[in-house]
Order: structure tokens, then C-alpha cells, then sequence
């Protein structure tokens, strides 16, 4: 007889309810489908506008929830035209809010924020401008603008919300543990590695007594963690914490789910640090073909993924299968994120490391010079990314150099 611990009961049980849920909101769209289409033919917004668009909000967040931004945008658009047919300022706020949060998923950070800022002037107006759910808006417009790669304002505004929040919650209230969290995901962007982790692990004790140590979005905070263990050389505790995380979300999501690939980005970076590079070009390679797969050709999230392979094959000196793969990574950030973010930079300066091995110096002086410009705009002097573009001038100089010597001599 198998036996099943607790564990599994839980997760089984908590996987049917997500069954449940999913097929009740479904059924309800098809009715809700049906009678807007009816409704259209007639020129009415319908029987009950208002339930009709809080019904389309939820089986788009059903999507949202599973990572299936494609099929959530429609559901989420046409729920927001009904809100303004139906003049209900209340479901165009939490419409608007919803898109700005599908938009960022899907690497459209502009039209995300257009989004956030206009729900944020409404829900003011709603309710006001302390109000809970305005930091939850807030929160939200602090990722958009980590993605856009301005990370002073995504860190004032994660302190305003969490400033908004601590009007109504102690401290210490797991209900602020996700802004701690999100603060602390812009701070490893910014380098703060130290006040980075002690973020994260004030928020982590809180995180798992609220949700639990197998729940999603604890093992998803373990995962960033792990990531920023990877940036401190921490490997042994990354590589712990990355195990944990990629169980539990295989078991949920399956094994091939773009939901994992932050995750398995880490993990190759630990294989890369250990000089595994077998494993880590089989990971980031997975990566790239579930990315593809599940988010589109244009997603920003394929430019970063093909970033860090180019930068795998520099490592190993293939200098070969990096020029096409560094090229397309450059092309691709910089018509998605644009020419002034830090990734669209870094993307340059991998690619100028490939033309130093070929002696195309020229453009790799101009690349390294466009990637110095954008960083030092964006982070301090010393910054590991600014860093890195100054080992590479250094580099090209040292190149440079010794060929000028030589011709002397010819």
C-alpha cells in the first residue's frame, strides 16, 4: 500500500480546489460570453454590466494566475470596456490595475504604467490617498518601474507604499512582508546586496507562517533569494534554496512551465560559477525554448536569456556561437526594454567582448561607450555592472596597445 503524508494531501487537495475554481469561473464566462454577444447585437451593455465584467476580471486573473497572458488580455480588455460603458468608476480602477499588471508581464512597461498612474489618480478619488489599496497599486507601479530600469523611483515608490501601509499594520504584520520583499528585489538590482538580504530574511519568517513553506510564492521569495546568494558567490546556500524552489514549482507547474525560468536562470549561473558549463548552456538553452514557446518571440525575458548564454560562450571563449547569440540579445533589448536600460547595456557590452577576439575594435569601443553612458545614468560608479564595461575598456586598451606596439615594428 503507498502511503501519503500530509504534505501530498495538502497539495492534492489544494490542486483539485484550483480545478474547481478554474472550471466554475470558466462556465459562468461562457453564460457571461453569450449574453455580451446578445447584449451587442441589441446595443445594450447587457443584464447585469457590472457582474458581467467582475466574472471576465476573474477568469482573466484565473489566466494571470497560471501565467497565460495571452489568453488573459482579451478577457481583462473587454472587461474594462464594459466598465466604462457601465460608467462604474470602481471595476474601470481594478480593470485598469489588472492590465497594468498583465502589460508588465508581457514586458510592455510603458503602457503598463500608463495604466497604473491613471487607477492610482482614480482609486484617490475613490477612496483615499492612504488608503491600503492604493499601496497595493503603488506596489505594482514599483515593479513596472524596476522593468523600465529606473530603479530610484521603483525604490521611492515601494517606500511610499510600504510608508502607506504601516498607517494601518504593525511592523511586523505578514500582510507587509510582499512590499519588503518587492524593496528588496530593487535593491539587488541596485547592488544593495546587504540590505537586500536583510530584507528578505525579515520577510521570510512572516511569509512562511502566512503561507506556508511549500506555498508558491514562498518557494518564488526562496528563489530570489537564491539569486541574490549568486551575486554574493554564496553558491552552496543559492544552490540549496534554488533545489527547494524548483521541486515545488515543477510540481505545480509542470516541468516545462515559463513561470520556472527565473529559476533556472539562477541554477545555470551556479552551474557557470562551478565551470559546468554543459549543464548551465542545457538550462539557459531550456530556458530560451519555453520563453519562445509560452511568451512570444518580442518578450524583453528571451533578450535577458540570450544575454547570459552569449556570455556562457564568451567564458569559454566560443567566440563563434556568441557573436550571433550576443547580437540578437542587443537587437532584441534594445527594441524592447530600449537603448538606456541596464540589460540592453550589458547586452552591449557582451557583444563588444566578441569583437575585441576578432580585433573589431571600433565598434567595440562604440558599444562599450554606449553601455558606460546608459549604466552611469542608472547606477552608482560602482556599481558590478558598471564595473564589468570598465574591465572591458580596460581590455580593449590593453588590445589596442599592444597592436599599436607591433606596427612600430613592421
Amino acid at each position: 500500500m503507498i502511503s501519503v503524508t500530509p504534505l501530498q494531501k495538502k497539495s492534492s487537495f489544494r490542486c483539485l480546489t484550483l480545478v474547481l475554481v478554474f472550471g466554475l469561473v470558466m462556465l459562468n464566462a461562457k453564460s457571461v460570453a453569450l449574453e455580451l454577444q446578445s447584449a451587442e447585437k441589441a446595443g445594450s451593455p447587457g443584464r447585469d454590466g457590472q457582474a458581467n465584467c467582475k466574472v471576465l476580471r476573474s477568469m482573466a486573473r484565473v489566466y494571470m494566475a497560471g501565467g497565460n497572458y495571452t489568453k488573459a488580455q482579451p478577457l481583462a480588455e473587454n472587461a474594462m470596456t464594459l466598465a466604462k460603458k457601465n460608467n462604474s468608476d470602481s471595476e474601470l480602477c481594478w480593470c485598469l490595475i489588472d492590465l497594468a499588471y498583465l502589460y508588465k508581464n508581457q514586458g510592455r512597461f510603458d503602457d503598463a504604467e500608463s495604466m497604473c498612474i491613471e487607477a492610482l489618480e482614480l482609486q484617490k478619488e475613490l477612496y483615499y490617498e492612504n488608503h491600503p489599496h492604493v499601496a497595493g497599486t503603488l506596489r505594482i507601479l514599483s515593479s513596472i518601474y524596476q522593468g523600465q530600469a529606473k530603479y530610484n523611483q521603483a525604490e521611492t515608490t515601494m517606500e511610499k507604499a510600504i510608508a502607506i501601509m504601516l498607517k494601518s499594520h504593525l511592523s511586523d504584520d505578514p500582510t507587509l512582508a510582499p512590499f519588503q520583499v518587492d524593496l528588496a528585489r530593487v535593491m539587488v538590482e541596485q547592488g544593495k546586496f546587504k540590505e537586500a538580504e536583510s530584507n528578505y530574511l525579515q520577510a521570510l519568517e512572516l511569509i512562511k507562517n502566512s503561507y506556508g513553506p511549500d506555498h508558491l510564492y514562498t518557494t518564488g521569495v526562496l528563489g530570489s533569494i537564491a539569486e541574490l546568494y549568486t551575486h554574493q558567490e554564496k553558491y552552496n546556500k543559492a544552490e540549496d534554496l534554488i533545489h527547494q524552489t524548483l521541486a515545488i514549482q515543477q510540481r505545480i507547474y509542470g516541468p516545462q512551465h515559463h513561470l520556472m525560468v527565473p529559476a533556472w536562470l539562477t541554477q545555470a549561473r551556479i552551474c557557470q560559477a562551478r565551470k559546468d558549463y554543459t549543464e548551465a548552456e542545457k538550462l539557459l538553452k531550456k530556458a530560451l525554448v519555453v520563453v519562445e514557446k509560452d511568451c512570444g518571440n518580442e518578450h524583453p525575458l528571451i533578450g535577458k536569456v540570450l544575454s547570459l548564454l552569449g556570455r556562457l560562450y564568451i567564458e569559454q571563449q566560443k567566440y563563434a556561437q556568441a557573436q550571433s547569440i550576443c547580437e540578437r540579445a542587443a537587437n532584441m533589448l534594445e527594441n524592447s526594454l530600449g537603448a538606456e536600460n541596464d540589460y540592453t547595456a550589458i547586452a552591449f557590452n557582451n557583444l563588444a567582448r566578441v569583437y575585441i577576439s576578432q580585433q573589431k575594435y571600433s565598434e567595440a569601443k562604440q558599444l562599450c561607450d554606449r553601455a558606460l553612458n546608459t549604466l552611469e545614468n542608472i547606477f552608482e560608479h560602482n556599481h558590478p555592472n558598471v564595473t564589468e564595461v570598465h574591465k572591458t575598456i580596460a581590455l580593449l586598451q590593453r588590445k589596442t596597445e599592444k597592436e599599436t606596439e607591433v606596427a612600430k615594428f613592421m
